[in-house]
């Protein structure tokens, strides 16, 4: 009985703590001519200024007010990938949805798989956190089955910190600390046959980087961040 309760009283902080991280979250303009640029065909590929850097840093304050917990693993030695980052999710079908509709939609249109049109995202909406020295070691992403057929064919990662095209000045007087830094390392790496690196895509803020999972998903990991944070939004492109 106790068990329960307590059970009981995780899921209903849960979804009081999903409905306050919906309150937070900004509101995504609808994005037009978005720029891709293929690394491999349409298995890989990136989306330049998907979100704003408004956006991305408003995804950041809203993620860093609810707060991350740690997620690490076994690593290689027991069949698992090595990882040291900072995570959070939340289930939030809205906020999945207003972010295809924002424009993902359409550049999934022509995409097929195994006869199975992209009709949106998984509700399941993941942020990372990397500080200095964390990294996600090289692993591949598994297909998820979500029910009333549909299924997670790729991946989606929206990198919230990073490059940006215009630099701002800041101001000499403030107090600095590692999450205003510019960001240092943290790149996506994919790999091919033999180790060749297929991809080395570094984080830009606002960009959206997509690439195929499941049995096809190539090889990759998350190179260390030695510099600043990287902050990752991160969901998956459901097929039905």
């Amino acid at each position: 009985m106790a068990e329960a309760e307590k059970a009981d009283r995780i899921a209903k902080r849960r979804k009081m703590g999903d409905r306050k991280a919906a309150e937070k979250w900004p509101l995504i303009k609808p994005k037009k001519n978005l720029q891709i640029t293929r690394l491999k065909d349409t298995d890989l590929f990136t989306v330049q200024d998907f979100f704003s850097s408004a956006e991305s840093k408003a995804f950041v304050k809203a993620a860093e007010s609810i707060g991350f917990a740690h997620q690490g693993s076994l690593g290689p030695t027991h069949g698992e990938a090595y990882r040291d980052n900072d995570r959070l999710s939340v289930n939030d079908p809205v906020l999945a949805n207003a972010v295809w509709e924002s424009g993902l939609s359409k550049l999934f249109s022509d995409i097929k798989i195994r006869g199975k049109v992209a009709v949106g995202l998984n509700p399941n909406i993941r942020f990372y956190r990397y500080k200095a020295g964390q990294r996600f070691g090289r692993h591949i992403d598994e297909s998820v089955n979500l029910g009333d057929g549909k299924r997670t064919h790729y991946t989606l990662l929206i990198y919230l910190s990073g490059a940006t095209k215009a630099k701002t000045k800041t101001d000499p007087n403030s107090q600095k600390d590692s999450s205003s830094e510019p960001l240092v390392g943290g790149e996506t790496v994919f790999y091919g046959p033999r180790n060749s690196v297929v991809a080395d895509v570094a984080p830009v803020e606002g960009m959206a980087l997509l690439h195929i999972h499941g049995d096809k998903c190539m090889l990759h990991e998350a190179r260390n961040v030695t510099k600043g944070v990287k902050y990752i939004f991160r969901s998956d492109v459901c097929f039905a």
